[in-house]
């Protein structure tokens, strides 16, 4: 996986979510200092600069990660194999062959199935199929599931980081794998699609801000996603984790 990034945004906020988004981790994976402060026009006058953050995953939540690997190893065996190193070919989604999609997706689905055994869980299928965004889903029907999931789906959240950690390594390269639970994570990401557009409604109607309860990195970047396009409004996040939130700004 990769540990570290610089990345930038309209605020030091959305620069640390842009990162997070692109090591795949939750804030209290990280931490991160700030290479530039955001600059905004006064008056009309002066030059916009975006804010740029360097961020790095903790060093704990690295050995976390390499712990839950050794248990894929033992589980897996000869499958997890010694991988190549992470990061040894550009992560661009578009050059990658058929035969190398296959490979995650058969990886990743190992992984998936030993971890759940490992969990007890028995008389499940995975189906593979592929997101609207090229990403590869893997979502575990039958048996009894709602394990999985855990309070506001943070198990769920961790079973896919540590799939994500064990494709990457055995790949060497890093690609989309969403892990779901009979189909958890699309009925979530509807149903806060549509609160998006509601608070998009509200913001654009009474020309105020909306503020939405508070969420994780994976809900807040699906409000992004699902109003970047609306051109009544601009979307941004405050405060810290676990409390972190996204509001919602009429332009």
């Amino acid at each position: 996986m990769e540990n570290e990034c610089t990345t930038e945004g309209p605020s030091v906020e959305e620069a640390v979510d842009a990162a997070l988004e692109q090591l795949g981790v939750q804030q209290d994976a990280v931490e991160y200092e700030v290479l530039e402060a955001a600059a905004h026009k006064v008056f009309g006058m002066g030059s916009e600069r975006p804010a740029k953050v360097r961020v790095w995953v903790k060093q704990s939540h690295l050995d976390s990660l390499k712990e839950a690997q050794e248990v894929a190893r033992d589980v897996l065996g000869d499958d997890f194999g010694d991988g190549a190193s992470p990061n040894t070919r550009a992560d661009d989604e578009r050059s990658l062959s058929d035969e190398e999609i296959d490979q995650v997706s058969d990886t990743a689905a190992t992984a998936l199935r030993a971890i759940l055994g490992n969990f007890g869980i028995e008389g499940f299928s995975i189906e593979e199929y592929e997101g609207d965004e090229g990403e590869i889903i893997l979502d575990v029907v039958g048996g009894d599931l709602g394990l999985l999931i855990g309070r506001h789906g943070r198990t769920l959240d961790a079973i896919q980081a540590v799939v994500g950690a064990i494709t990457t390594h055995s790949s060497g390269f890093r690609y989309p794998v969403v892990v779901d639970v009979e189909g958890y994570r699309h009925r979530r990401r509807q149903k806060i699609e549509d609160i998006a557009r509601r608070a998009a409604d509200r913001a654009a109607k009474y020309n105020q801000a909306v503020s939405l309860r508070p969420m994780t990195a994976y809900e807040r970047r699906v409000v992004h996603v699902a109003l970047r396009n609306d051109q009544r409004v601009v979307t941004g996040s405050e405060g810290a984790e676990p409390n972190r939130q996204v509001v919602v700004n009429p332009k």
